[in-house]
């Protein structure tokens, strides 16, 4: 597997979490353990670094990193809001929690897992490759509606419809086994001058498929409250998203936390009294620097939010 991560926004992060020594850190993503070496070597020895993954090719990154920094470590081989839960239930509070979501690199450039159309690999997509559901049951065994609406809903791909179409017709001469045989079908659906009109044609098609296999959007929306509720007052919260259906989530869920009035809005006057539970960090999201994208053009999509605690739930 080629050592290709590079942690995207990485100083940003470390800005907007501001890890302090003795703080708890949970890292909800861990991935390549890129932004965890960077908080970790901030926590000192009386800190703790908590990493959470599904992957467990992430664990042998956590090893590495464990052996290395003095802060203490512990791993949880979970998808996050699991992860977040068990922590929860534990009784484990936290200073600093943060997520890095989406694929990893490690992910990416492990062509055997087919996360990636540039490469011809068996149609899996799996980030816990325990599961049962792979991106080949999706495309050879769904109806073309549901494929269709995966594609137009988690993909934002315009051309869902027919792309659908396509699948289902050549897995009705020959199953679709590789990423190169769903390129193609892709390439024969998608009409010749959006095929060329920029980006890989395949890439919201894939990125449907891939959130839809690992449930990515249910366990960011499962995942968010729970964050939230592990943290100490004052603590901190950051994500970092690489497509708008990730974004909106997170900066919707941190807007909320950060609205003062939570009135109906015909209501002339405030009534209600209420307080934010969070301050934003940054009023708008964070995005890498021109140089970071020339450096690594898999940042050029990334977005950071963070938020911090003020107070406990309402």
């Amino acid at each position: 597997m080629p050592q290709t991560h590079v942690p995207v926004l990485a100083g940003e992060l470390i800005e907007a979490l501001d890890p302090q020594p003795g703080q708890v850190a949970i890292d909800c993503t861990l991935g390549g353990a890129g932004h965890a070496r960077l908080v970790a070597d901030r926590l000192g020895p009386a800190g703790t670094l908590i990493a959470i993954d599904r992957d467990p090719t992430a664990e042998a990154a956590f090893n590495e990193l464990a052996a290395e920094v003095s802060c203490h470590t512990r791993f949880v081989r979970a998808d996050f809001a699991t992860g977040l839960q068990q922590l929860i239930e534990e009784g484990v509070r936290a200073d600093l929690v943060y997520m890095d979501l989406g694929m990893s690199s490690m992910q990416v450039d492990t062509r055997v897992r087919g996360f990636s159309y540039a490469y011809d690999a068996p149609l899996d997509m799996r980030m816990d490759p325990d599961q049962e559901l792979t991106a080949a049951e999706i495309v050879n065994t769904w109806d073309r509606r549901r494929i269709a609406r995966t594609l137009r809903e988690y993909g934002e791909e315009r051309f869902a419809d027919r792309i659908a179409g396509e699948i289902v017709r050549r897995r009705a001469v020959k199953e679709l086994a590789t990423t190169f045989e769903l390129n193609d079908a892709i390439s024969a659906a998608v009409p010749a001058p959006a095929r060329f009109a920029g980006g890989h044609p395949a890439k919201r098609t894939f990125q449907g498929i891939r959130i839809a296999v690992n449930g990515e959007l249910a366990q960011l929306d499962a995942a968010l409250p729970l964050s939230w509720r592990v943290l100490r007052v004052g603590g901190r919260f950051a994500a970092i998203s690489f497509h708008s259906l990730e974004d909106r989530r997170v900066k919707r869920f941190l807007a909320d936390l950060a609205r003062e009035c939570v009135c109906p809005p015909d209501l002339p006057v405030c009534v209600c009294g209420s307080k934010p539970e969070a301050e934003l960090v940054h009023r708008r999201s964070i995005v890498p620097t021109p140089g970071e994208v020339a450096a690594n053009p898999r940042s050029k999509s990334a977005r950071l939010r963070a938020a911090r605690k003020l107070r406990e739930e309402r």
